[in-house]
């Protein structure tokens, strides 16, 4: 079963995980979601513990994991990178080995991606991704789960993502494509998605049926589009660039007109923190099209069923 054959895998990138096993955590973040709303117990991780290693403020990814154990019966412990010895130089290889003897899994949020493969490598315990420059896989579990939700299907949805071709970018587009979605990502020149993701992407989509296209112009892709989503245009670690953004992405904003160019049961997602006028009007994010609150929140229940899948 792949319930059996999840436990102590690592979640790094969604690339690394068959369609069927993204399904199988989709349905129990579904029925865990359902189980939170009727308060019936699903303490499915009981006595275990969560270590989370921040090298990057949050709020959804501490908050969504901490609270996650905590209805799962779990206990979840804040590590701030500062505060462990690997502010000190103590190398990933021994930080790995030593929390593996006291954690059953680890969550960590960092910059380089090659720091959370080496963590994984290294560590007994599995490690989940919760964000570095490259991926963001809890956010797509999170998209696709909310796309569902609204759509009721994946099956012949289109998703436009448009501006910075990122880290969110990277990780909805493989997600969209093993799932069977029709996936178009516009974006500025030089500022497009990864080559190697997109093949990634590419070969996904043509097992599940789906598709991958890239382009510059925003509103050929949010023509009939199902979903537009769009995510913060500076990055953490990108504010001495913040200018150039804003002028190189200026005609990627969703507003009003170019949601009037999706479909009729169009929804428009960002992951959040949003910055009004910038990628996304208010209007825009507060407006009957917008499912961002409801994405928000199913990063609850979609890594709840992510930690209660690879957890042991």
């Amino acid at each position: 079963m792949i319930a059996v054959a999840l436990k102590g895998r690592d979640f790094l990138r969604v690339n690394d995980w068959a369609s069927d096993e993204l399904l199988f955590v989709l349905e129990l973040a579904d029925r865990l979601k359902a189980r939170q709303r009727e308060h019936i117990d699903h303490r499915h991780l009981e006595g275990r513990t969560l270590g989370m290693i921040f090298q990057k403020p949050s709020t959804r990814t501490r908050v969504s994991f901490e609270v996650g154990m905590f209805h799962l019966g779990g206990t979840a412990l804040y590590l701030a990178a500062g505060d462990l010895q690997l502010g000190r130089g103590e190398t990933i290889k021994d930080t790995a080995r030593v929390l593996s003897r006291y954690l059953d899994g680890i969550m960590i949020r960092t910059f380089a991606q090659s720091d959370v493969d080496e963590l994984a490598a290294q560590a007994d315990i599995p490690v989940i991704n919760g964000l570095t420059d490259q991926f963001h896989p809890c956010q797509a579990l999170a998209d696709v789960m909310t796309i569902r939700e609204r759509l009721g299907e994946f099956d012949g949805v289109r998703v436009a993502y448009l501006g910075d071709g990122n880290n969110v970018c990277h990780s909805l587009m493989v997600a969209c494509a093993k799932l069977g979605m029709d996936f178009v990502a516009a974006t500025p020149e030089g500022y497009g998605p990864d080559e190697n993701v997109v093949g990634w992407a590419r070969e996904a989509a043509e097992a599940s049926g789906g598709s991958v296209e890239l382009g510059h112009d925003p509103r050929a892709a949010a023509q009939g589009a199902d979903v537009l989503y769009t995510d913060v245009w500076t990055s953490m670690g990108q504010e001495e660039e913040r200018d150039r953004r804003l002028r190189d992405l200026e005609a990627y904003r969703i507003d009003d007109a170019l949601v009037a160019l999706a479909s009729e049961r169009a929804i428009v997602l960002h992951c959040l923190p949003a910055h009004y006028g910038e990628e996304i009007t208010e209007e825009v994010l507060y407006g009957p099209r917008s499912a961002v609150w409801d994405q928000a929140e199913n990063r609850l229940h979609s890594q709840k069923a992510l930690m209660a899948s690879v957890i042991r």
